[in-house]
């Protein structure tokens, strides 16, 4: 997802899939596949996460029939409440579910060992200090930073106003700061 499709094209893509065109369905998946990948992973172990977000597709494209553009609610909002309730429903599924794992390497980080193990430790306590916060909060500080959707769209998949979408943000942000001990605060801030 290099280069965000404005939505009238997204919106054509989808007229096209609901006829039946698969490429255009294919564009449609390569356009959020890295996002809902990433919102996933994020809440699940990563090697499930592959296997729900190929479910997040397949109901996508089972349901693509229902989606209304009219309704104004945009492709991606309309996508991830599809992710979001499946990623609930593997909850449901196994109630001895993990989250992702502690020793999850960021693949972006370089391949130097003290920086794979720094990030690694940041990550993990950072995700241990986003597991004590409210569902809100996590929920949208995922949405936003991990998924990172703007704020319309993460209104549209909580069925929240934008304003309620920067206030709640702001204080999810508040309490992740409160949690997190005062090293990772530097460590941010040096990024």
């Amino acid at each position: 997802m290099d280069k965000q499709l404005p939505e009238e094209e997204l919106q054509r893509l989808v007229m096209l899939a609901q006829d039946g065109d698969t490429e255009a369905f294919e564009k449609l998946y390569l356009q959020f596949f890295l996002p809902i990948y990433r919102y996933t992973a994020f809440r699940v172990d990563a090697a499930v996460a592959e296997d729900i977000v190929a479910d997040v597709f397949v109901k996508a494209w089972e349901k693509l029939h229902k989606y209304k553009p009219q309704k104004g609610i945009p492709f991606g909002a309309w996508l991830f409440r599809i992710a979001r309730h499946t990623v609930i429903d593997s909850y449901r599924k196994d109630r001895d579910f993990e989250e992702v794992s502690e020793d999850l390497a960021d693949p972006d980080a370089l391949n130097r060992a003290d920086t794979e193990t720094r990030t690694s430790d940041v990550l993990r306590i950072v995700r241990h200090a986003l597991d004590q916060l409210p569902r809100r909060y996590k929920e949208i500080l995922i949405l936003s930073y991990i998924a990172e959707l703007p704020h319309h769209e993460v209104a549209r998949v909580l069925r929240m106003t934008e304003g309620g979408v920067r206030i709640l943000k702001f204080r999810a942000l508040r309490k992740l700061e409160a949690l997190l001990p005062p090293d990772i605060h530097e460590h941010s801030a040096e990024s």
